[in-house]
């Protein structure tokens, strides 16, 4: 429920501001934590506030990882789901698709991150009246 998942954003901030000072700005732990602050507020409706915060570790991923890592693959589809939750379809649409541009190049046919994806770019389209 909201009150159980609020209950962690300041454990979660916490952890994010440890990765940050530890490990610096440029870490793929970093880069999680981010993941995690964001998940929790769009878990909550506040996707607002949680898209900068996916925009940013998926820029940390892009940089540090490089950007055809299945871990970059799965920020684009995090911000692609935040834009997506926020009605910005358009805008959620690429970001799919580069996310399956990037897993079918690196993972398996079969592996579930790649269906995960495909589910929700079909979901989009069937918003978007495609």
């Amino acid at each position: 429920d909201a009150a159980h998942v609020a209950e962690h954003v300041p454990r979660l901030d916490r952890a994010l501001d440890i990765r940050q000072r530890v490990l610096g700005e440029d870490h793929p732990s970093t880069a999680t934590s981010y993941n995690n602050v964001a998940s929790n507020l769009n878990a909550q409706g506040i996707y607002e506030e949680a898209e900068p915060l996916y925009r940013r570790a998926l820029e940390i991923r892009q940089r540090v990882l490089g950007a055809d890592h299945p871990d970059t693959a799965g920020g684009y589809n995090d911000v692609a789901s935040n834009l997506d939750d926020q009605e910005q379809y358009e805008e959620a649409e690429p970001l799919y698709r580069r996310a399956m541009e990037i897993l079918k190049a690196t993972l398996p046919p079969t592996h579930p991150h790649i269906e995960t994806v495909q589910t929700s770019l079909q979901q989009l389209h069937a918003k978007m009246g495609q």
